[in-house]
């Protein structure tokens, strides 16, 4: 299955069991900045969005101004990212594993998923 048929079906199966899927879109993501940019576009971060990796950390522990409930992440692109920028990519993906964890299932009202169907 391709990336994109496995972004498909992992929003699909958000869906199905009442999450909230976001899809990134995964073309503008071979850098630092067009990758925060499109996970900011994704999940309609707020105006005060920073574009740095603390503000992407903190803007995915909160998601406050989406509904309660379970949100996945979806970045099909990530491999883009990792071979251009690998450093870059770790930074990112450690963000988004910190995230994740800060939002498991005991967290509260909203709940973070990351999904990489290309990683």
């Amino acid at each position: 299955m391709s990336a994109g048929e496995l972004a498909k079906a992992a929003a699909e199966e958000a869906f199905a069991r009442g999450a909230y899927p976001h899809l990134v879109n995964s073309r503008p993501t071979v850098d630092k900045a067009s990758t925060l940019e499109a996970f900011a576009e994704a999940l309609s971060f707020p105006d005060y969005f920073g574009h740095n990796l603390d503000a992407l950390y903190d803007c995915l522990t909160d998601l406050s101004w989406l509904p309660p409930g379970e949100h996945v992440l979806i970045w099909p692109g990530s491999d883009a990212l990792r071979k251009a920028e690998p450093k870059t990519y770790l930074a990112i993906r450690s963000v988004l594993s910190d995230a994740q964890r800060a939002l498991g299932p005991s967290a509260g009202s909203w709940r973070l998923t990351v999904v990489l169907p290309d990683a």
